[in-house]
Order: structure tokens, then C-alpha cells, then sequence
């Protein structure tokens, strides 16, 4: 029985059978909590715009990998991590994951995730479907949790398109083999491969926090672009903040502050201080703007 025909009650002309008719839509039950994440990851993960940004970060280790394969004579540079992994690639294809990964993190990942998160709520508003998934009260937490877990997938995806890009084309253009840590020892391509799927969720995880921020300013309005543009545009002023010395004091509470920190775990022994300092910050932000995101869900209209 769809919902048209669940609500449709006889003498629908008179104000009380009216009345009665928009209880009944509004009783109806909404999907159960898998069938609602099912549906949001079918909403993230099929959209043109969704496969056009995965597509393009798929894109950046392969101009990255043909640049250095064929247009650089393999010089390397010091001091800078993510130049420390551009000089080695030409040594190692496994490199290329991690210098594609410093290339796309300080603003491509988080631009793509900036977009999807900006539209997670905001898109439903404009769309006029957010008031039938706000119509009971418990059905506010569950829809934040939902969009939350969608943007996860997202971070995942969007982290593991750049990694695998890489390391195709690392394998195709690039010796493999014994792979040089950053303190000079040599570990074999199995454990380097270990060490380049935990590096791979390193750095999603570093864009847990972008994406609470931007499911907050979600709900902020009906304008998906909006939303979109304010986050990313948040991410740009975070990263300005974080290139001026002057502002140190501000550094260690930037979302983007312990995001190169995945270098530590190509040492031996692994370092894990700023790791684990980058997963408190992005655990922070979570609960700081989820608890945001929750008290603007709460009072909104929904009829908007």
C-alpha cells in the first residue's frame, strides 16, 4: 500500500477528515535505521557529482605519477614531508600513494568532502523531503547519525580512490620493492603495503572533523550551495591560519593542525604522538559540532 492510498479516508472534503488524512501521513512509519542508511548511502554514492569528484581524485596521482615519471629527473628536497615522499617515488611506486596523499589532503579531499557534507541536510531542505524525515522527534538523532555515517563512507571513498589510484600507477611507471623508511631503515613490500592501508585511514580520519562541521552548517540553511561554499571556505581559512607563524597559538586547535601526522607511521619504530593527537582533534570537533548540528535539529520547523 503506498502512502497516498494509507491516508486516503472517505468524506476527505470536510475539514476534520482533512485533518484526520495529514495525522495519518504523518504517522506513517519511517524507515527503519539500516533501510535509512541504506538509502543515504545510495543518495552519497550515485550521484553524477559524487562519481565526477571520485573521478578526479583518481585523476591526481595519475598527473602526479606521469609528471614525475617522464617530465623531472628525480631530484629530491629535504625538510617537507610531503616533498620527502615526491622524492622518493622515483625509487619506489609505493611512494606515490603517500606523496598523492600529502599532494590532495591539505584541500582537494576536504573540498570533496565539504561538498557532500554542505548538502547533507540543506540538500533534503531544498528538496523538500527533510520535513517527512523529521516528523518524530527521535527521528532528528537518527537522521544526524545517518548523514554522519554517509559523510564517513564518503572519507573512506574518497581516501582509498586516491590511495588505489596511486598505487597503480606507482606499480606501472615505478620500480617496486623493499620500501625505505623515513629514518633510514628498509621494511618489505608486505608490511609497507600494512603500513600504506593504515596511513589510507590516517588520513580519513583527518577529515572527520571537516565533515562535522559541514553537516552542521547543513542545517543552518535550504541553500545546498551555500552550505557547500561556507564549509570549504572554512577549510581555506583554517589552512591560511595554519601557514602563519603568527598565529601558533591558535595552530594546535585548527582541525587541519596533526593532518601530515600519518608520516610518522613510515618510521620504525612507528610514532604515534601525533596520530592519536590528530584523532582527539577530529573526535573533538565530531562531538563539538554533532552536538551542534543535534541542538539546531531540535527546534527546527518541520514544515520547512
Amino acid at each position: 500500500m503506498s502512502r497516498t492510498e494509507a491516508v486516503t479516508l472517505p468524506g476527505a472534503g470536510t475539514p476534520q477528515a482533512q485533518a484526520a488524512q495529514e495525522r495519518a501521513a504523518f504517522s506513517v512509519p519511517l524507515p527503519r535505521g539500516r533501510g535509512l542508511l541504506a538509502s543515504e548511502m545510495r543518495l552519497v554514492f550515485r550521484r553524477p557529482r559524487t562519481y565526477a569528484m571520485l573521478a578526479f581524485l583518481a585523476a591526481v596521482p595519475v598527473l602526479l605519477g606521469v609528471a614525475l615519471r617522464y617530465f623531472t629527473d628525480g631530484a629530491g628536497g629535504g625538510g617537507d614531508e610531503g616533498l620527502e615522499f615526491v622524492s622518493q617515488v622515483t625509487n619506489n611506486g609505493l611512494f606515490l600513494v603517500f606523496a598523492s596523499l600529502a599532494a590532495t589532503l591539505p584541500f582537494f579531499l576536504p573540498m570533496t568532502v565539504g561538498v557532500v557534507a554542505g548538502d547533507a541536510v540543506a540538500g533534503e531542505a531544498s528538496a523538500g523531503t527533510l520535513r517527512y524525515l523529521l516528523v518524530a522527534p527521535a527521528g532528528r538523532i537518527r537522521l544526524l547519525l545517518v548523514k554522519y555515517a554517509g559523510l564517513v563512507a564518503f572519507c573512506l571513498a574518497a581516501t582509498f580512490t586516491v590511495a588505489l589510484s596511486a598505487l597503480a600507477v606507482g606499480a606501472v611507471l615505478f620500480p617496486m620493492g623493499d620500501v625505505p623508511l623515513l629514518n633510514g631503515d628498509s621494511i618489505p613490500m608486505t608490511e609497507a603495503l600494512v603500513r600504506a592501508l593504515l596511513i589510507a585511514v590516517a588520513v580519513a580520519v583527518s577529515l572527520l572533523g571537516i565533515a562535522a562541521i559541514g553537516l552542521f552548517v547543513s542545517t543552518l540553511t535550504s541553500v545546498p550551495v551555500a552550505a557547500m561554499a561556507t564549509t570549504v571556505g572554512l577549510v581555506i581559512v583554517a589552512s591560511i591560519l595554519s601557514a602563519i607563524p603568527q598565529f601558533h597559538a591558535l595552530h594546535p586547535w585548527l582541525f587541519t593542525d596533526q593532518w601530515m601526522s600519518y608520516g610518522d607511521l613510515l618510521r620504525d619504530p612507528i610514532v604515534t604522538d601525533g596520530v592519536v593527537r590528530n584523532l582527539e582533534l577530529q573526535a573533538a570537533y565530531t562531538l563539538v559540532f554533532g552536538a551542534a548540528a543535534w541542538a539546531r535539529m531540535a527546534d527546527r520547523d518541520v514544515t520547512c
